[in-house]
């Protein structure tokens, strides 16, 4: 029984990992959808895409983390296995009938957890605290071309059937006021629109290039349609228009201060 919690406890691990290099991804730019396979594609040693594996391998601090996560999903997986055989060798069939049932309910629970959209909100925002606090993060090549500072970020964010962003037309989403600005829209196609006007209309499998408040941009990410999605656009207005207005003051502070020296 003891190599069978040992094989939870490593499960567990590992899930706990590639949640912690998801959100590590996310700020070097990728969307959260993007980060998370890539993450476990890493841990699991299953490789990527091509153009895909070249924007990451290509950056300094997203290859940083896929090494890590190789390295430490080649030990988990070989823990696991030895701990999975460990478990019913030398076994009757009773304590092999009472394994079984044992493994099969803590697998449960772990995919109930792992699947949670309540857990995985706040077991992300506990993950981006601690990264925002006890590392330097931030994605260097688009620092380097847009001189970032602050809360500020590019990041690009894979647009499902049921987000709230999904078959409207940026005009009606009116991402502006929330700070958002979107730099193009890369179509499932393949093709590339830049500099996007309101008439565009954003299609489900859209690619969006976004820059703004990093608390946005996560925000927008999590975004379903409906309703709640609705709310949560005017909460984000509101939230940019006191922002926006504090940034005013900041500046006409400091142009006066410029004008007395």
């Amino acid at each position: 029984m003891a190599a069978i919690i040992s094989l939870l406890i490593v499960l567990t691990l590992s899930i706990l990992i590639t949640r912690i290099a998801t959100v590590a991804l996310t700020h070097t730019g990728l969307s959260r959808e993007v980060a998370r396979f890539q993450a476990r594609s890493a841990f699991t040693g299953v490789g990527f895409t091509t153009g895909e594996s070249e924007n990451l391998v290509n950056h300094p601090v997203r290859r940083k983390i896929l090494l890590i996560l190789m390295l430490l999903g080649n030990v988990g997986i070989v823990t696991a296995m030895s701990s999975l055989i460990l478990g019913f060798i030398r076994s009757n069939s009773e304590a092999f009938t009472l394994r079984i049932v044992f493994l099969v309910t803590g697998l449960a629970l772990l995919w109930a957890l792992g699947t949670s959209q309540w857990i995985d909100q706040r077991l992300s925002k506990l993950i981006s605290w601690a990264l925002n606090r006890y590392t330097h993060l931030e994605a260097k090549d688009y620092a380097s071309l847009l001189n970032l500072a602050g809360d500020y970020r590019v990041t690009d964010l894979l647009v499902q059937s049921d987000d709230w962003l999904a078959e409207r037309t940026l005009g009606e989403l009116k991402l502006r006021d929330e700070g958002v600005a979107v730099l193009g829209i890369k179509r499932k196609s393949g093709k590339y629109l830049g500099t996007p006007g309101g008439p565009t209309k954003i299609m489900a499998n859209d690619t969006l290039v976004l820059y703004g408040r990093a608390s946005a941009l996560e925000s927008l990410d999590q975004r379903r349609a409906g309703t709640s999605g609705d709310l949560e656009h005017d909460e984000a207005r509101k939230e940019q228009e006191e922002i926006a207005s504090q940034e005013e003051i900041e500046d006409a502070s400091e142009r006066r201060e410029n004008e007395t020296k």
